[in-house]
């Protein structure tokens, strides 16, 4: 089977760094572009994160540095989840690498303008740069297969009561991708939420080798106390569903993003709408996970060792 050709949008983030880890070492993805944001920590740490992992995974994989802030809001990282550097937990050597000269909008238009087939956008950050990469240059939606996008929600949220961080960091942005004509699958807490490691299956990526510590050593940082009640690391669903879709349900549904007010960054699933032939539905939305499924995929992921 041909190499599924991706662009990472990405705020490395210690579940974004699991998420790509997987990515560019399995031989069915081809990832050719991490761009960067500010969501988890400021743009320039996660530019920096991108390219430690690019480094220390031994991978040429180009690295572009993105908008630091969202559309129409100031930006809300969040260090107390994430560290300070974002990807705290690990002693990275110095990176000696440097990201592209040109913006992660113009890298991701080149690449994906000049591809022979058509790119899959893996949005697991916020949708700044994707947002305006379709208002700069709406040529690129044509040339573009899929977005599979780890955000939202069908109910509840992870920043408040309603919102999902992602989605809350730039409700104006996702508005614009999910209104774009693009496909659109989302994958939201419904389903990141029942993706749970423990204690017993981080250990066992910690055995599988250097990539492997490099990552429970990430995780252990990021929520030790956590493992023993499940760990949610919510990027690394979007690539479980890239490359095995049989773990997963969904359905298409009409989704729309709250941008203003208290509820700002809900993803709205009207779902009694499309059944009274209201609204149709626009978003291909992830419903279910075989969770224990999930749990041995990504275990044997990280047995995939150098």
């Amino acid at each position: 089977m041909k190499p599924r050709p991706i662009i990472f949008d990405t705020d490395p983030g210690i579940d974004d760094a699991t998420a790509i880890t997987i990515a560019v070492r399995n031989p069915n993805l081809d990832v050719r572009l991490l761009s960067t944001v500010g969501a988890n920590v400021e743009v320039e740490k996660t530019t920096l994160n991108a390219l430690k992992l690019t480094e220390f995974l031994g991978v040429e994989i180009p690295v572009a540095k993105g908008c630091g802030e969202p559309l129409m809001r100031k930006l809300r990282p969040c260090p107390e989840i994430h560290g300070i550097t974002g990807m705290d937990g690990y002693d990275f050597p110095p990176v000696k690498r440097k990201p592209l000269e040109k913006h992660a909008v113009e890298a991701m238009r080149n690449m994906i303008m000049e591809s022979e087939e058509k790119i899959t956008l893996v949005v697991i950050g916020t949708h700044t740069n994707i947002a305006i990469l379709f208002k700069m240059y709406p040529e690129v939606k044509e040339r573009i297969e899929e977005i599979v996008t780890m955000g939202g929600g069908l109910a509840g949220g992870n920043t408040n009561s309603s919102a999902e961080f992602n989605i809350y960091n730039d409700p104006h942005a996702a508005a614009i991708v999910f209104n774009s004509g693009v496909p659109v699958t989302m994958l939201g807490l419904n389903v990141t939420n029942e993706a749970r490691l423990y204690r017993d299956d981080a250990e066992a990526i910690d055995a599988s080798g250097r990539v492997g510590h490099m990552i429970y050593s990430l995780l252990n940082h990021y929520r030790d106390a956590f493992m023993d009640g499940g760990l949610r690391i919510h990027d690394s669903v979007a690539v479980a569903y890239l490359l095995r879709p049989d773990m997963f349900k969904t359905q298409m549904l009409p989704v729309e993003i709250a941008t203003e007010g208290p509820a700002a960054g809900t993803t709205v699933c009207d779902f009694r709408a499309m059944q009274r032939g209201e609204k149709e539905a626009n978003i291909k939305v992830v419903t279910e996970i075989d969770s224990a499924a999930y749990v041995q995929w990504i275990i044997e992921e990280f047995r995939r060792e150098d």
